[in-house]
């Protein structure tokens, strides 16, 4: 099994962060341009992947109560991940996500995956920062 870990301060309220990561009409804004996802009957999602033009079912698990996100391939059990949101106080956020790898024709390699997780954070702050800059203009 191969593990990453990437985490990335945001200014704003962990509520906000949390919202914007785990809505799944705008998962696309933020995750790998390589990656695409459908929403299906929850928990289920479908996982469009670029780099092997292949559609994946996979399970996505929002728990706002511990600000937490979980993900992984159902059926061939490949990879899973969390994305986990804390308050650091003075409104803003660190925002953790770790991918565990468990077949490795799914990984795409170290400087690949570490590369999709520090552009998928910047993404996501991105996000954040226009609505919370929209919300208080």
């Amino acid at each position: 099994m191969t593990e990453y870990e990437r985490s990335r301060t945001m200014p704003a309220q962990p509520e906000q962060v949390f919202d914007q990561a785990a809505d799944v009409g705008r998962l696309d804004a933020w995750l790998p341009d390589a990656l695409h996802v459908e929403a299906g009957e929850p928990p289920t999602v479908t996982v469009h992947e670029d780099r092997t033009d292949e559609d994946t079912s996979a399970v996505l698990r929002a728990q706002p109560e511990q600000m937490r996100i979980e993900w992984g391939t159902r059926e061939r059990g490949g990879y899973t991940g969390w994305l986990q949101v804390a308050g650091i106080g003075s409104g803003a956020s660190e925002v953790t996500v770790h991918l565990s790898f468990f077949d490795d024709r799914h990984q795409p390699g170290e400087q690949a995956v570490r590369d999709a997780l520090d552009t998928s954070l910047r993404r996501l702050e991105e996000q954040v920062r226009s609505r919370v800059d929209h919300a208080a203009g």
